[in-house]
């Protein structure tokens, strides 16, 4: 598939690696990849490289980590080589994380208009009564139906499909151009996962943003996405139309999908994936 003609993300052999007690651990080994302003979605077991690929696009990574790239630009910046101020200046203004967990990712003694407005002053400036009128408008545009309610409740207060609306308004607000979503519905049943997604989906298109979607889920990011990620043992296995999934050629791509339930097809056990040695250096003998 030909890659979008103006790339607002380019990466070319990123490498990251953690040291342990036997040596460094090599988490993502040479993954390559380019994005414009569309829905890619990254897919692969836990513990394939998905997460902290995305996160290396932000510099968010455990000092520890050993990151290496021959090319990693986001919005046109060097993220390797920046500064931490310069990586500052880009993290929610050009690219936002959305992360998994609300219960565990927003901050329990703040309200919902103090963690928002907070994150919209730092970016836009202005008093508190702007931080207010815009921290309602965010509400409104995540669909809480309540804002007058939501804006003054704290995070346990909230439900769990709220809380994720409060995550995605929270990354919002300072207008970024990329989102990088990480398993934002894996705590969710699967009604709110639609009506998120739904949400996510409007909101990209509206704002012309980017978004990489990290999800285990391949059902729903085939119906999600433009374009997909496959990613085994921290390499990038295989990359197709999200329409063409259900026709993945790599083994291991045909392996995770043979490996979902069907209310079609009765079975009375569910395949066990078969590994090949050669994945790991990235072949599919």
């Amino acid at each position: 598939m030909s890659q979008p003609e103006k790339a607002f993300v380019e990466v070319e052999n990123l490498r990251v690696s953690f040291p342990g007690p036997t040596g460094p651990t090599e988490a993502v080994r040479g993954v390559s990849f380019k994005m414009g302003r569309e829905r890619l979605g990254i897919v692969g077991e836990s513990g394939s490289g998905k997460s902290v690929t995305g996160r290396s696009l932000m510099r968010l990574l455990t000092p520890r980590a050993q990151v290496t790239a021959d090319k990693l630009m986001v919005a046109g910046h060097d993220i390797s080589r920046a500064s931490e101020a310069e990586v500052r200046a880009l993290r929610g203004r050009k690219i936002g994380l959305i992360l998994q967990d609300p219960k565990f990712s927003l901050n329990p003694v703040k309200t919902v208009g103090q963690l928002i407005g907070e994150t919209w002053r730092v970016h836009h400036g202005g008093n508190a009564k702007d931080a207010r009128a815009a921290v309602m408008e965010l509400l409104a545009q995540v669909q809480i139906r309540d804002p007058n309610r939501v804006v003054d409740a704290y995070p346990h207060e909230l439900s769990g499909g709220m809380g994720q609306r409060i995550m995605i308004a929270l990354m919002l607000a300072p207008g970024p151009e990329l989102l990088i979503a990480d398993e934002p519905t894996s705590a969710l049943d699967a009604s709110v996962q639609t009506e998120v997604l739904r949400l996510l989906d409007n909101l990209v298109t509206s704002r012309g943003m980017g978004l990489i979607l990290i999800s285990h889920d391949l059902p729903l990011v085939s119906r999600f996405c433009d374009r997909v990620l496959v990613m085994y043992a921290g390499r990038v296995v295989e990359q197709l139309a999200a329409r063409d999934l259900a026709n993945a050629k790599h083994p291991y791509t045909r392996g995770l999908l043979n490996c979902l339930p069907r209310l079609t097809r009765k079975t009375d056990r569910l395949p066990v994936l078969t590994r090949d040695p050669a994945w790991i250096d990235g072949g599919a003998a």
